[in-house]
């Protein structure tokens, strides 16, 4: 689970890769976690009833986990991700709502003052496809494909 405070890893190490999934039977949210450390997950999307944020799922070095099962609802998904055995995290500019403990929290407005922490998330565009992989990556940077 989180730590207090986080620290920010190096820009080399904060990149985050983006492909498309190639199982099309199967119609999900995936994160591959590329890297040699163990790292934990939350996301952020909007739904019919609004905005949604979910954690943490925990994913082993070089190991996928399905974040979101079934065929996808939103075109932009949200990803906040904590390195549990370096340090540091990957976040983006879209400030939503988290907690140290497993949680599913409505809403992105006054965090702190509902008793949930803030943290930044980087935003993964879908290109409004039915199934998608998020591959987290210590370095480089890739872009979107279907």
């Amino acid at each position: 689970m989180p730590g207090s405070p986080r620290t920010v890893l190096p820009l080399a190490f904060c990149a985050a890769a983006f492909l498309g999934s190639v199982a099309p039977a199967k119609a999900d949210l995936r994160m591959c976690n590329t890297t040699s450390s163990r790292v934990g997950v939350a996301i952020g999307y909007r739904d019919a009833q609004g905005w949604i944020t979910e954690g943490w799922w925990n994913i082993s070095p070089r190991g996928c986990e399905t974040l979101l099962r079934g065929t996808l609802a939103a075109r932009f998904y949200y990803v906040h991700a904590l390195d549990y055995d370096k340090g540091g995290e990957w976040t983006g500019k879209s400030v939503m709502c988290v907690r140290n403990k497993e949680f599913t929290i409505r809403g992105i407005e006054d965090c702190l003052a509902r008793g949930y922490d803030r943290a930044g998330f980087f935003e993964v565009d879908t290109g409004e496809q039915k199934s998608w992989t998020i591959q987290l990556t210590d370095t480089g940077s890739g872009t979107p494909r279907p």
